[in-house]
C-alpha cells in the first residue's frame, strides 16, 4: 500500500493549493518544503512582501504629495527603513502561518526538507522514502542569470535581497523593465532612490499592449524613473561598496557605464527543478528547461504531474492556482479545467497596471477584425476626486460578434476592476452585455462601463 494519494512538491501557491483541493475532495495527501516556512516564492520573497512595500512607500507617496492638497497639514513622515522592513516580515509571518494552519485542518502532512523522485510511485525527503500513487511537481522558480553580472545579494541582488537591503540605495540601477523591476524600483523610488532601469527592448512590460507600454513608461518617468532602452548589459563591476554597469545601446553599439549603490537584476525567472532527478526518470524538457506536461497537466512519466512556474505558460501564481486545483480534480478522477485565455496580469505600482485576454497587436497578428473602446480616468469623478486620474480602460471587441475579447486598464485599482471583464469574458458576453449592467456612482468601475459604451452608441462621460 502506498503511504499516500498525492505527495506535492513544493508550498508555493500552486503547490499549497493543489494539496488542499486534493484533500477535500478525499485524496490522503503530503507537501514537501524545504523552506522554513510554507508559501513559497510568493508569500516568502515575492508577491507578498513586496506588495507590503509597495503599499508603505505609496502611503509615503500620498502624505508628501497629496495630504496638503486635501487640507492634511503637518510634517510629512520620515522613514523608519528597519520598522517598514519589519511591517513587511510581520506580513510575510502572518501569512505563511496562515497556509500552515490550512495544512493541519486539513490533514495534509508536511514532509520538512528537500525531494527527489528516485523513481516513479516514491519521494525521498533526507533520508526518508515516501511510497505514493500520484506525484505533483510544484516546486516554482528562481530568478534568471545574466552572463557577467555575479549576484551577491547584498550589492547586486535579485528580487530576493531587493526585499531585505540593509539601506535605502542612493542610486539604483534595475536590469530588466518587467513587472518584478517596475514594481521594487517604484518602491525605492518613493523612497528617495534615484532610479535608473535598464532595458534590452524597446518597450517597457514587454508583450503588453502597446498603448498601454507607451503610457505606462511616460507616467513611471514623471515619477521620476529614468529609462535606458535597447541597452545591452555587459556586466557588472563591485567595488566594496559601489557597483559599475556597463551596457551597449543596440542602435549604434557604442559602450556606457553607469554607476550605483545597489543593481537589482529583474530579467525574469526560470523554472527551479533542481536535485529532482527529472533526467534520471526521463521526464520530458523543454528547450527552456520547462517540464512538458499534456492536457491533464501530466508529463510523459504516468503519476507524474507539473503545475505552475515549472511548465509553460505565464510565471503567475494566480495561473498555479488553477493548475493545481484542476491537477487535483484530474487525480481524483473528475475533470480539471483552466481557461488560458482568461488569465490576468496586474503590475502593482501606482497606477496599477492590469489585462486579460487579446492585445492589439495580437489581434493584428491573427488577421482578426476588431473594435476598440476606451475611456479616460479623468472623465471619472471619483479618480479625480482621490488624485487619481491618469490612465484609461481600453476595451477589445469582436468587430461583428461584439464578444470581449480582451481588456488593458491602467489606473487606480486596475487589479481589481480587470476582474469584471474576466468574468465577461467567462461567460462569452459581449460588450453591450457589460455596458448595459448598472454600475454604482461614484465608482472607479465606472470607467470600465464608459469603456464598454464607447464599443457601442458612446461613451457618456468622454
Amino acid at each position: 500500500m502506498a503511504n499516500y494519494d498525492v505527495i506535492i512538491i513544493g508550498s508555493g501557491p500552486g503547490g499549497y493549493v493543489s494539496a488542499i483541493r486534493c484533500a477535500q475532495l478525499g485524496l490522503k495527501t503530503a507537501i514537501v518544503e524545504g523552506r522554513e516556512t510554507l508559501g513559497g516564492t510568493c508569500l516568502n520573497v515575492g508577491c507578498i512582501p513586496s506588495k507590503a512595500l509597495l503599499h508603505a512607500s505609496h502611503m509615503l507617496h500620498e502624505a508628501e504629495h497629496n495630504f496638503g492638497a486635501m487640507g492634511l497639514k503637518g510634517k510629512s513622515p520620515s522613514v523608519d527603513w528597519k520598522q517598514m522592513l519589519s511591517y513587511k516580515d510581520n506580513v510575510i509571518g502572518q501569512n505563511t502561518k496562515g497556509i500552515e494552519f490550512l495544512m493541519k485542518k486539513n490533514k495534509i502532512d508536511w514532509l520538512k526538507g528537500w525531494a527527489t523522485i528516485p523513481e516513479p510511485g516514491k519521494v525521498k525527503v533526507g533520508d526518508d522514502i515516501h511510497e505514493t500513487k500520484n506525484i505533483v511537481i510544484a516546486s516554482g522558480s528562481e530568478p534568471a542569470s545574466l552572463p557577467g553580472v555575479d549576484v551577491d545579494e547584498k550589492i547586486v541582488v535579485t528580487s530576493t535581497g531587493a526585499l531585505e537591503l540593509g539601506k535605502i540605495p542612493k542610486k539604483l540601477v534595475v536590469i530588466g523593465a518587467g513587472v518584478i523591476g517596475l514594481e521594487l524600483g517604484s518602491v525605492y523610488a518613493r523612497l528617495g532612490s534615484e532610479v535608473t532601469v535598464v532595458e534590452f527592448m524597446d518597450a517597457v512590460t514587454p508583450g503588453m499592449d502597446a498603448e498601454v507600454q507607451r503610457s505606462f513608461q511616460k507616467l513611471l518617468t514623471k515619477q521620476g524613473i529614468t529609462f535606458i532602452m535597447g541597452a545591452a548589459v555587459q556586466g557588472t563591476e563591485t567595488n566594496k561598496t559601489k557597483v559599475k554597469v556597463t551596457y551597449k545601446l543596440r542602435k549604434d553599439d557604442s559602450e556606457h557605464v553607469i554607476d550605483a549603490d545597489t543593481v537589482l537584476v529583474a530579467t525574469g525567472r526560470k523554472p527551479f527543478t533542481d536535485g529532482l532527478g527529472l533526467d534520471a526518470l526521463g521526464i520530458e524538457i523543454s528547450k527552456r528547461g520547462q517540464i512538458k506536461v499534456g492536457a491533464d497537466w501530466q508529463t510523459n512519466i504516468k503519476g507524474i504531474y507539473a503545475i505552475g512556474d515549472v511548465i509553460d505558460g505565464p510565471m503567475l501564481a494566480h495561473k498555479a492556482e488553477d493548475e493545481g486545483m484542476a491537477a487535483a480534480e484530474t487525480i481524483a478522477g473528475k475533470h480539471g479545467h483552466v481557461n488560458y485565455g482568461v488569465i490576468p496580469g496586474v503590475i502593482y505600482t501606482h497606477p496599477e497596471v492590469a489585462n486579460v485576454g487579446e492585445t492589439e497587436e495580437t489581434l493584428k497578428e491573427q488577421g482578426r477584425s476588431y473594435k476598440v473602446g476606451k475611456f479616460s480616468f479623468m472623465g471619472n469623478g471619483r479618480a479625480k476626486a482621490n488624485f487619481a486620474g491618469d490612465g484609461f480602460v481600453k476595451i477589445l471587441a469582436d468587430k461583428d460578434t461584439d464578444r470581449i475579447l480582451g481588456a488593458h486598464i491602467i489606473g487606480p485599482s486596475a487589479g481589481e476592476l480587470i476582474h469584471e471583464i474576466c468574468v465577461a469574458m467567462e461567460f462569452g458576453a459581449s460588450a453591450e452585455d457589460l455596458a448595459m449592467t448598472c454600475h454604482a456612482h461614484p465608482t472607479y468601475s465606472e470607467a470600465v462601463r464608459e469603456a464598454a459604451l464607447a464599443l457601442g452608441g458612446g461613451a457618456i462621460h468622454a
